[in-house]
């Protein structure tokens, strides 16, 4: 879930290139576009053709775009923008969901508010299997300590095969890049994905917070290693 284009893929870009390798079928949900009254038709044409070139290169399957127009989700009523982000959470039946966390950026708090609905463990549990949120530079990080919620990673893809794929895919945001030292510059994606491959120890990470993960016991069994001392080793708690 992307509250803008170019968020999916400075949050989720490694990890969605890495699924799409993996043979998995990816759906990215854009929810607010570039429109009028605050952007002109043409900075809207724009980002879809500069976010069809980001995802070819990621792997995406299938690009679903909404029309509300950015900044302003805030004004959109809830069951109006819940009702959007259900139908296409209804129709992917996802495994897996990664939508924004909730920060300094209003339309990211609207989507995340809209997912949490969406991905609701109702009816059987939906079928998904894990719901995590992303970090978005410039927007995360900038949460006012104490007074807003922070974001605390506790789950980091190894994106060291993708880590490249993920930034040439962000490049194509050419109207949305920054130079270096701007937040959202090609330089500054490459040194998150580096500073988080190095907290969990591999050379590239995408680092997300689990909001809920469900796996069948057998999931657990089936990563078990043989104990010399007998039984099975399947984890602790």
């Amino acid at each position: 879930m992307a509250p803008h284009p170019d968020d999916e893929c400075l949050g989720v870009g490694g990890t969605i290139a890495l699924l799409a390798d993996q043979g998995a079928s990816v759906t990215v949900l854009t929810v607010a576009a570039h429109l009028p009254p605050l952007y002109p038709e043409q900075v809207h044409e724009r980002t879809l053709r500069e976010a069809a070139g980001a995802h070819e290169l990621l792997g995406v399957g299938d690009s679903v775009f909404l029309d509300h127009p950015a900044v302003l989700l805030a004004d959109a009523p809830a069951f109006e923008l819940n009702s959007a982000v259900q139908r296409v959470v209804d129709a992917v039946a996802p495994e897996l969901v990664f939508m924004p966390f909730p920060d300094r950026h209003v339309d990211h708090r609207r989507v995340f508010e809209a997912c949490m609905v969406a991905t609701r463990p109702v009816r059987g549990g939906r079928g998904i299997a894990a719901v995590a949120m992303y970090e978005t530079l410039s927007e995360t990080f900038w949460n006012a300590p104490g007074a807003e919620p922070q974001f605390c990673p506790n789950w980091t893809v190894d994106i060291t095969t993708t880590v490249d794929r993920k930034i040439s895919a962000y490049r194509r945001y050419e109207s949305q890049v920054s130079p270096f030292p701007g937040p959202r510059s090609a330089e500054a994606v490459h040194a998150l994905a580096l500073f988080r491959g190095s907290q969990a120890g591999v050379a590239y990470g995408e680092a997300f917070q689990l909001v809920r993960a469900t796996f069948s016991p057998h999931l657990v069994r089936a990563g078990a290693r043989p104990n010399p001392e007998g039984g099975d080793h399947a984890g602790s708690a």
